[in-house]
């Protein structure tokens, strides 16, 4: 397969990178951690108005009717930036849940609003679930409005989970698809944390000094940044790979997108073992910027369903025969 973003894709990154890099998100995510959601819900409106929120709502309802390529591209660059807030949820899982049991509120997404979903066993809670307009559960194929309870903490403090008891009952739907689209959002998030990672890492290698030399210029340091960008540049094919398999609606697309969370996931977390080791112990500490990526990409790597999971997907899907 033969694949490559074209020039509108690339325009879309550039132009939501740009929206981010101006909006001092570090200062965002702090707010949020606390539950300050003022300036993140900001953000959010502004992402709105580029059409992020709407990728997957219908034009009907004042969507994009984008597909899952356009998706990747975007929440790659939400990844980057590590944005706060029910990513996933609110741009990938409940536009597919709402559009088979409630088109109605599709028009209030691409306006803005935010969703969660909780989903066990894999995706036992809601993620922030106190600052959103509409929070669905779902057992089985049931899709339900949901009623927030108890809070759980999270190893990334932006992450607010929440418990969720059903209220109302919108219908049902095969819930399959809307996991794969959350799975396959969550690894771009992955994506993009992990090659923030590796940049901001590459730049303290170039200016911190040891021994009287920048230590990028000791070739353990150097080895261990090309094995961080050797594994993000192996998990890009997988994650476009599945998102083509996604929009084209193939048999193999499950397969494909466990294959694409395991990959960027296991990406991102050596590109956070290793910021975290040429960082030093600061890395790791509130004060430093650094540590917002890291302790993101730790909780996300086990989101919409764990390495283990995904693995297993893999395995019975080549197992049974699903053609390559």
């Amino acid at each position: 397969m033969r694949f490559a973003l074209d020039e509108s894709h690339e325009d879309f990154a550039s132009s939501i990178d740009a929206l981010l890099t101006k909006s001092d998100m570090p200062a965002v995510i702090r707010a949020w951690n606390t539950g300050d959601t003022a300036a993140g819900l900001k953000v959010w409106q502004r992402l709105a108005e580029t059409g992020v929120n709407g990728l997957l709502v219908p034009e009907e309802h004042d969507g994009l009717g984008a597909d899952a390529v356009d998706l990747v591209v975007a929440v790659e660059q939400l990844g980057r930036h590590a944005v706060p807030g029910p990513v996933v949820e609110t741009v990938a899982v409940a536009p597919a849940l709402l559009g088979a049991v409630a088109p109605e509120r599709l028009a209030a997404l691409a306006a803005g609003s935010l969703a969660t979903v909780a989903a066990a066993p894999h995706v036992p809670f809601a993620v922030d679930a106190d600052a959103t307009d509409l929070v669905l559960t779902v057992d089985g194929d049931t899709v339900s409005t949901g009623t927030v309870g108890a809070q759980h903490a999270s190893v990334d403090q932006s992450r607010h989970l929440f418990e969720v008891t059903v209220a109302e009952s919108l219908g049902t739907t095969a819930f399959d698809a809307a996991f794969d689209l959350g799975a396959l959002a969550t690894a771009a998030q992955l994506q993009g944390l992990g090659r923030t990672l590796l940049d901001t890492t590459v730049e303290y290698a170039q200016q911190r000094k040891q021994f009287g030399r920048v230590i990028g210029s000791f070739q353990a340091i150097k080895h261990h940044l090309a094995e961080v960008a050797v594994a993000l540049e192996m998990a890009r094919p997988l994650l476009h790979g599945a998102a083509l398999a996604v929009r084209n609606g193939l048999p193999t697309a499950s397969r494909d997108v466990s294959a694409a969370k395991v990959a960027c996931g296991d990406a991102a977390y050596l590109a956070a073992r290793v910021a975290l080791q040429i960082h030093g112990a600061i890395g790791y500490t509130q004060e430093h910027d650094l540590s917002l990526w890291i302790t993101k990409t730790r909780a996300l790597v086990t989101a919409w369903g764990t390495t283990d999971v995904h693995r297993a997907r893999v395995v019975d899907a080549l197992e049974s025969g699903v053609a390559s």
